[in-house]
């Protein structure tokens, strides 16, 4: 499988652009030395096969009865201490 990547960095059929094989370099904007611009260049990538990978299922959360706030008492502090104002 193919797939074209966009780089403003010159590389070279062969070599290796974001872990796939670079197969056709295609320049879209030449670089500029005069401006010191970049060039934008399109390579078309040859992608490795993914690897296919067994999916783990996740714990499943308790379920409750309802989605309620807890009380106090149910957070297991059962005091509630309030900062005097100033």
């Amino acid at each position: 499988m193919t797939k074209t990547v966009r780089s403003r960095f010159d590389h070279q059929p062969g070599e290796t652009i974001e872990g796939c094989q670079i197969l056709e370099k295609i320049v879209i904007a030449p670089p500029d030395l005069v401006e010191k611009r970049r060039g934008i260049y399109d390579y078309l990538v040859e992608v490795p096969p993914a690897m296919a990978t067994p999916r783990v299922s996740r714990a499943a959360a308790p379920t409750r009865d309802s989605y309620t706030r807890s009380t106090p008492a149910e957070m297991g502090g059962g005091l509630i201490r309030r900062i005097p104002s100033r």
